[in-house]
Parts: structure tokens; C-alpha cells; sequence
């Protein structure tokens, strides 16, 4: 990842910059921008996220929302991050403002070659630490979703195919993992 400024800045200088769609984080000051990503990750975000954002509206659960979004995990620690979906439920929608400001309810992560490494490990710990309840990983070349519940010590479960996503965090979730590699 190329990064644009020299040097660290905080959360509020952070939230100063430009309004852009350039996929961008402050990981401790530091501003990290990458390239967008490519076709078949963005078309799983939107398959993905337009699935989430009907079940949410129609059971009334909260409001889901995709990348670009600043998620201001640690202001003091100046670290935001820009996950492909997030989803806050109702009862925590206070942490909405202009950006989001804690740890959302489920995150979701669609894993391309630059990122994945960093995804599964650095990022896991990350909303692990901050309070995120469940995080998905989505593989398009594997056309599989990991489901990692963070309350239970990182449980994961993978579902591909035509096997139903269970999720703890939205429980009547029912849609396979067919359906979102439906491209």
C-alpha cells in the first residue's frame, strides 16, 4: 500500500482529509491507501451487501452499510479502518454519526490477494480486541464464507456451497453461500 502523507496524524486531522472513495485507513497515525479493488471482490460487496441491507431493513435489526465508511476503532490510538460491510444493530446505533464511532456488530471482510494475510490476522485481532461480535471473511476464489464468532475465542465455521450461513449476530440469517456468489 502506497502511502500519500509523511507524517502521523490523528483521528480528527484524519477525519480533515478530502472526502475520497480511495480506500484508505489510519492504522496508529499512519495513513494507509491502496488501489480499489478488483472486479469480482467489489461485485461479491455488493451482492453481499444487498442481501444484508434487505434482512436488516425488513426485520428492523439496524443499518448496514458499505466501504468506504471510516470505523473509528481507537481514537487515542489513532487507528480507523474502512471494512467492506459493516452491520451496527439497533440497540448500538448511537455509535453512528457522521462515521462510526466503535466497534460495529459484524464485520465483514472480502479477501483479495493484497489484503488477505493482513485480514486474517492483523484485522482479526483488531476487532477482536475492540469488541466486534462476529467477523466474516469472504474467499471468492474459494467461494466461501468463514464466519469467526469473537466472543467465543475466534470459533470459526466455514460455509460454501449450498449450506445456510449461520451467524450468531443476525440468527435468522438463512442465505448460502451460493447465493452470494450468484455473479
Amino acid at each position: 500500500m502506497a502511502k500519500r502523507y509523511r507524517t502521523r496524524l490523528t483521528v480528527d486531522e484524519y477525519l480533515e482529509l478530502p472526502e475520497t472513495v480511495t480506500p484508505m485507513e489510519l492504522v496508529h497515525g499512519v495513513v494507509r491507501d491502496a488501489p480499489s479493488p478488483e472486479f469480482p471482490h467489489q461485485s461479491v460487496v455488493t451482492r453481499l451487501g444487498t442481501l444484508l441491507y434487505a434482512h436488516v431493513r425488513q426485520l428492523g435489526l439496524g443499518r448496514v452499510c458499505l466501504a468506504p465508511i471510516d470505523v473509528v476503532l481507537d481514537a487515542s490510538k489513532a487507528l480507523v479502518v474502512q471494512p467492506d460491510i459493516v452491520f451496527v444493530s439497533s440497540a448500538r446505533l448511537p455509535i453512528i454519526r457522521a462515521r462510526i464511532w466503535g466497534a460495529p456488530d459484524l464485520v465483514v471482510e472480502v479477501l483479495s490477494p493484497r489484503t488477505a494475510l493482513r485480514d486474517r490476522t492483523t484485522k482479526l485481532g483488531w476487532y477482536r480486541q475492540h469488541g466486534v461480535l462476529e467477523y466474516w471473511l469472504v474467499d471468492v476464489d474459494r467461494q466461501s464464507v468463514d464466519v469467526i464468532d469473537l466472543t467465543q475465542s475466534n470459533h470459526v465455521v466455514r460455509f460454501s456451497g449450498r449450506a445456510s450461513i449461520r451467524s450468531a449476530v443476525l440468527d435468522q440469517w438463512a442465505d448460502s453461500a451460493d447465493t452470494i456468489f450468484d455473479l
